[in-house]
């Protein structure tokens, strides 16, 4: 039989089984790939689980040069560098919990261009002595990724601002580089609606990206929302749901450490074998739970957005929100670490009732992430008083508290503009948009609370409006559709 590939795609399959083993694409692994190889730009939102890092790693392994992936997560990074150095290939990671001599191995490898991969984290990338490494004539660059590129839109303005500095990235390495050179951008999320899509598009400053947009629906997935009238009955709820699933593997989200810890010193007294997973721990510590989890001796972690990104356990067959998310977006990227082998598998969230009288923690969580956005607002336009219209960040961020925060919702309203990844213009004149970030909040609490088929809910608020309509009257599995059909 005839291969359905051109001479020069069947190289890349050829590739793609040699180093992965698989005889086929998955759709859009193909499109994706060649899109890269073709040095263009791209935005792809790909369901979890759906093989992303692929297509932005064979390419990597294919062409002369660098291809730098920006991580948000140290475990994200460890994980995909670990299995490629598995299969012999030539990947690295920087990030501040490596040894000085770790370091000074790969800062030499990038030198000496013996890396097709090099993985980083956004403040990393921008740190003074990767910078000028990446500034060397004679080093390539073919692409810059932005790996789990929701986390821009997330933790972009006020908890990870280095995210709002990429978008010149290209532009200010080009300047190094001898002319004529093309460097191709990236985005790969499995979440991100209509508005997250544009912000993510104009912060990186995308060239005419080539779009493939797939629907988050898992039909294998059943989600479910149950009410906690109290703190008490919401750990008893956990519990009865445990005992009902002895020998299955799961995650139990929370959204912060200390609940975390609590909830997890809770469940050993109970008699399961758990831990509290979050971003505080040691490499060596997330490592062990990472791998008892996944080997099976520790069937669910307690953890934080902080576990789950990387981490490929296929056979994850529920996943518990003890405590729900603010948006709906950082909903989507936890559920989806159940059922990842297309089995069965269920989604619950556990959640006040609305009121709040008899238990007010979430209505309390919601409370306080507004007034800090709130708050971290308010600074910005105090602090844009006060520094010059022009300025160095470096400068800046020495003269002023939580600068680079302000630096970056300045940016976020149109109020600055990055010149290169160092240097900002302030235009004063400008009357600052706002980000609604509590019509994303309610979004979440929409979805929690309503009466219509939550898939359906989820594919019109994520714009896959034809999905949803193709479900017809309703998934038929999710907890507002088994209601009706009783």
């Amino acid at each position: 039989m005839s291969s359905p590939y051109p001479p020069d795609r069947q190289l890349v399959l050829q590739r793609f089984q040699q180093i992965w083993g698989y005889t086929e694409f998955r759709y859009p692994q193909d499109e994706v790939i060649q899109c890269l190889l073709e040095h263009r730009d791209a935005l792809i939102v790909m369901p979890t689980g759906g093989g992303k890092s692929i297509c932005f790693q064979l390419p990597a392994l294919l062409n002369q040069g660098l291809t730098i992936v920006v991580s948000p997560l140290v475990a994200l990074m460890e994980n995909q560098v670990q299995e490629l150095r598995q299969r012999q290939l030539p990947a690295a990671l920087l990030h501040s919990e490596l040894t000085s001599p770790q370091k000074r191995q790969t800062l030499w490898a990038l030198e000496h261009q013996k890396l097709r991969l090099l993985y980083l984290s956004p403040e990393t990338l921008l740190s003074p002595t990767v910078w000028q490494r990446l500034c060397q004539p004679q080093l390539q660059i073919n692409a810059l990724i932005l790996d789990e590129a929701h986390c821009l839109v997330q933790w972009g303005d006020t908890f990870r601002p280095a995210y709002r500095r990429l978008g010149t990235v290209r532009p200010a390495l080009l300047q190094h580089k001898p002319a004529g050179t093309k460097m191709a951008i990236a985005a790969f999320t499995a979440t991100a609606d209509p508005q997250a899509q544009q912000i993510i598009q104009h912060v990186l400053q995308l060239q005419q990206p080539q779009t493939i947009l797939q629907s988050p629906y898992r039909p294998n997935l059943h989600l479910a929302v149950n009410i906690a009238w109290t703190s008490r009955g919401r750990r008893q709820q956990l519990l009865r749901y445990l005992q009902a699933r002895p020998n299955q593997a799961g995650l139990v989200y929370v959204r912060t450490r200390r609940d975390g810890e609590a909830l997890a010193d809770w469940l050993t007294q109970q008699g399961y074998a758990t831990v509290a997973y979050h971003a505080g721990l040691a490499t060596n510590e997330r490592r062990a739970i990472e791998t008892a989890w996944l080997n099976g001796t520790m069937l669910f972690v307690v953890c934080t957005s902080a576990f789950g990104m990387g981490v490929n356990h296929s056979s994850v067959r529920w996943v518990v929100h003890f405590h729900v998310p603010l948006l709906l977006s950082e909903y989507v990227q936890e559920i989806g670490r159940a059922g990842r082998d297309n089995n069965p598998s269920e989604a619950l969230s556990l959640v006040s009732e609305p009121t709040g009288w008899l238990d007010p923690q979430d209505k309390h969580r919601q409370q306080f992430f507004l007034k800090q956005d709130h708050k971290h607002r308010q600074l910005a336009q105090q602090i844009m008083k006060q520094i010059p219209g022009k300025g160095e960040f470096s400068v800046v961020t020495r003269q002023f508290k939580e600068a680079d925060v302000a630096l970056s919702l300045l940016h976020s309203t149109g109020q600055l503009e990055w010149v290169d990844p160092f240097h900002y213009v302030i235009h004063r004149s400008i009357v600052p948009h706002t980000k609604l970030q509590s019509k994303a909040t309610q979004t979440m609490t929409q979805y929690l609370t309503t009466k219509q088929c939550r898939w359906q809910f989820m594919l019109s608020a994520f714009g896959f409006l034809k999905a949803a309509e193709a479900l017809g009257v309703g998934c038929g599995h999710c907890d507002r559709c088994l209601s009706q059909n009783r």
